[in-house]
């Protein structure tokens, strides 16, 4: 496959000639990597662009480290636990993955901690997720028209494909240090949002120097010097994995649960029947780093209390720390704020969310829309 999906990406960042260039009205293109530590041959961001966009990724395996500091209160796990989705709770601390790619139809994720292991694998269109800890399983077989992208974001290949879809004009793309990553040299593209309204100063992407896939990314967040959010590899091995990585067994005594052959699945195993694009109650608000998700929602999730018959601890839980929440209000109306390092997020009384990597004067703006 190649490793940069979004090929849109390329009318605003790669010119006809290489070298330093001001394209689409706006996204600057930096200058040659220099001087850096491994010593690698100068490449420019846009030819570093080019060997993304020509990239073809065959197979791998490997170890993955993920990292988040976003600031957030001990809300992601109560999110994951309450709505039967743990793997939520990847939003939070620091959390090591195992991961083959063997194509785009065969992907494999453990996610392995003190109290179990959780996989998720995709052969064809058999999805299988496995919890150790509970010894359940679900099966589903995707539809035929599902997208080839990976079937959970778990590589920094992954994450860079989802950062290059937000470049836009208002995006300076440049070059910086090189660096040693899962034991491989690899170049580092800089991206840096110039709209103030976003909380992200930069994405870093490295890129390994001789395969051209992304080994590691970093998010840092406006005034910070460590990465909010970092995913890369610890080790890498670019050969195709085995087809029985791929293959789930079911381990004695395992409860499976066959899913809706029309199923389409979304977070916490709920069904969308259409992309949020296309659903009635779910739209954005701008575009690239400064886009705004705005969504209806029931009572519930504002903090007024868990549904009826949800007693579950840790629904009842997470409801709490929902109604804990900053009261904020204005001319758009009232509600409550959950800010992060990197993003915002306004409950509205009125039962919208609206979120963003923004700063919540820009989520006010999007409410009185």
């Amino acid at each position: 496959m190649s490793v940069m999906k979004n090929r849109a990406v390329l009318r605003w960042l790669v010119p006809v000639t290489a070298g330093v260039a001001v394209i689409g009205g706006g996204a600057a293109v930096g200058t040659f990597a220099a001087g850096a530590d491994p010593a690698l041959p100068p490449r420019s961001a846009a030819q570093l662009l080019e060997d993304l966009r020509t990239s073809r990724l065959d197979g791998l395996s490997g170890t993955v480290v993920q990292r988040a500091d976003l600031g957030l209160p001990p809300i992601a796990a109560l999110a994951g636990r309450a709505t039967g989705n743990e793997l939520a709770a990847l939003v939070s601390g620091t959390h090591t993955l195992r991961v083959w790619y063997g194509g785009e139809d065969r992907q494999r994720l453990a996610l392995v901690d003190t109290l179990g292991e959780q996989d998720i694998l995709r052969n064809g269109r058999d999805v299988w997720t496995w919890n150790s800890r509970e010894n359940t399983a679900t099966h589903r077989v995707l539809p035929a028209d599902a997208p080839d992208r990976a079937t959970v974001p778990a590589t920094p290949a992954d994450a860079a494909d989802r950062a290059l879809e937000a470049i836009d004009p208002t995006t300076a793309v440049t070059v910086g240090r090189t660096a040693t990553v899962a034991g491989r040299s690899a170049y580092e593209l800089v991206l840096t949002p110039r709209d103030k309204a976003s909380l992200v100063h930069q994405v870093r992407i490295a890129l390994d120097a001789e395969e051209h896939v992304p080994l590691r990314l970093q998010v840092l967040a406006d005034g910070q010097d460590e990465p909010a959010f970092q995913v890369a590899f610890t080790q890498v091995d670019f050969r195709t994995p085995e087809a029985d990585q791929f293959r789930f067994n079911p381990p004695p005594g395992v409860k499976v649960t066959e899913a809706p052959a029309d199923e389409r699945p979304g977070p916490a195993g709920k069904r969308f029947d259409k992309p949020d694009a296309e659903r009635p109650d779910v739209r954005t608000v701008g575009t690239g780093w400064t886009t705004v998700v705005v969504a209806k929602i029931d009572g519930a999730a504002t903090g007024g209390g868990a549904k009826p018959g949800a007693d579950a601890p840790d629904a009842q839980m997470l409801a709490q720390v929902l109604g804990d929440l900053p009261k904020v209000s204005g001319d758009w109306g009232s509600g409550r704020l959950l800010s992060g390092k990197l993003f915002s997020v306004l409950l509205t009384d009125d039962g919208r969310v609206i979120a963003g990597l923004v700063t919540p004067e820009r989520l006010y703006e999007a409410a009185k829309g």
